[in-house]
């Protein structure tokens, strides 16, 4: 049977999806924006799951930091030992014991542990060390959080009330958030040039860093506390997805009444009318969404530019609008997974001003996509395949992302015939797999788009492997 993983995508500006993949053996992640991971930032569709958040009272604290306080009690505690089992208790007492219900929320949506945080604290001595300050600083801009909240509360007076936890995370996530909590991993979020990052075997953070400045603290909570008044619901395709992310960035550009200033944002100026043209021909499709967001460990231009193109719409949604009140509604109240609302939403903007045909784009589109071209050492849909086979092999039409799949049992067979994803060889156009049959079997499993990337950010077209075993 295989084995089911959890997998998160993360990018810098907090945004992640999750899903579950089967028949792949655990793997530490590694890598970022996808941060610490060794998947490609997905074809995103990050969920975030529960029911709108519940009013509470005003009076109520909204900005918690005592997380971050308790994880550096633990941190010095830690650092008076070489024994890694009383380390893990100093963490596990000092700090996870005594955490806030974010930082519980937050341990659950990113699978943080008392062991993960011990190890990151060893082989990243210098990056802790570095950091420290900037998250101790945190609890400075509470009130400049608190101040951006009543402002956001005037333009858009249904908001609901939501509570910000400000942690410190396993470097796999800036924020994100869950029902009425906005959860933020301060260790990422409050990274910048001075910020060590010299012993991270991917290059992303220091790029990130580099460029980012612990001022950006409040618009990132801003941008958060905009999803928790979004539909709950993941996006459908490409349009949905960018409307969501950008209009996040576009309501907290008139929350903070000044330019939303964003490397997508500002490379998106400067490059419109190409990226336009572009994201017209991929904009209805669920393939292309991590070509356009959570790809900075992918990209060969810009990371996150579909946040830009959302935000760019939203903009001219609001600035053709006569009633810009209600304008703010349909922004935050639109429900991202209706294609149709949305489609209709992008027609008012008046951002597209060129004609199109939804079904040729996609016929287009479906050309350029990443399909499976067939299987060794038997054809699909084989009714006689040798059952002491103990090795198969998927070839595919392009590079794919090595270490990102999903493969799921279907619905004929008893049996899932998987026992081992080998990972990706050669050029990763092709995956070995190990497996186990049986004479006189039907096996089918398949291959998920979502789960499937290739090298240049698109989703592949999902594959049913269906096959006889002889008797």
């Amino acid at each position: 049977m295989g084995i089911g993983i959890t997998i998160i995508f993360i990018n810098i500006n907090g945004r992640e999806q999750q899903n579950t993949i089967l028949a792949r053996p655990f793997k530490k992640f590694t890598a970022m924006k996808y941060l610490f991971s060794l998947l490609l930032t997905i074809p995103f569709f990050f969920c975030r799951v529960g029911a709108q958040p519940a009013q509470v009272p005003q009076t109520a604290q909204r900005v918690i930091t005592s997380d971050i306080d308790h994880f550096w009690i633990a941190y010095d505690s830690a650092q008076t030992t070489t024994d890694s089992i009383q380390q893990l208790r100093y963490i596990q007492t000092l700090y996870i014991d005594k955490g806030t219900p974010g930082l519980k929320a937050f341990m659950e949506l990113r699978h943080y542990s008392a062991p993960l945080w011990v190890h990151l604290l060893r082989i990243y001595p210098k990056f802790w060390q570095s950091i420290r300050p900037n998250t101790l600083a945190v609890k400075s801009y509470a009130p400049a959080i608190e101040a951006s909240i009543r402002q956001f509360k005037k333009l858009y007076p249904p908001l609901s009330d939501a509570k910000m936890y400000f942690t410190v995370g396993g470097l796999r996530s800036g924020g994100t958030t869950r029902d009425s909590m906005i959860l933020i991993g301060t260790e990422i979020a409050t990274g910048d040039p001075g910020t060590v990052v010299s012993e991270f075997p991917n290059k992303y953070l220091a790029s990130a860093f580099q460029k980012q400045k612990i001022d950006n603290i409040v618009p990132l909570n801003i941008h958060e506390y905009v999803h928790t008044q979004q539909h709950q619901v993941a996006a459908s395709d490409l349009l949905g997805k960018c409307l969501q992310e950008g209009s996040a960035d576009f309501i907290t550009e008139l929350v903070m009444d000044k330019p939303r200033v964003t490397d997508y944002i500002s490379y998106g100026h400067a490059h419109e009318p190409e990226l336009k043209k572009e994201f017209v021909e991929e904009m209805f499709s669920d393939a292309t969404i991590s070509h356009w967001v959570y790809n900075g460990s992918i990209t060969k231009t810009m990371a996150d530019l579909g946040y830009f193109m959302g935000y760019a719409i939203c903009g001219s949604y609001y600035r053709q609008a006569k009633d810009k009140n209600q304008a703010i509604r349909d922004i935050i109240q639109l429900d991202y997974s209706d294609t149709v609302a949305t489609e209709k939403f992008l027609k008012q903007s008046g951002y597209i001003t060129e004609p199109y045909n939804k079904g040729d784009l996609l016929a287009g589109l479906s050309k350029r996509l990443p399909t499976i071209t067939g299987l060794t050492p038997f054809s699909n849909g084989d009714s006689a395949v040798d059952p002491s086979l103990t090795e198969l092999t998927i070839s595919f039409s392009a590079p794919m992302i090595p270490g990102n799949y999903s493969i799921s049992k279907g619905e004929k067979g008893t049996e899932y015939p998987i026992t081992k994803v080998i990972g990706f060889t050669g050029d990763n156009r092709t995956l070995p797999l190990q497996v186990a049959l049986e004479p006189g079997h039907t096996y089918e499993f398949i291959c998920t788009g979502w789960g499937f990337t290739s090298t240049d950010g698109y989703s592949l077209q999902e594959y049913k492997v269906d096959f006889k075993t002889r008797p």
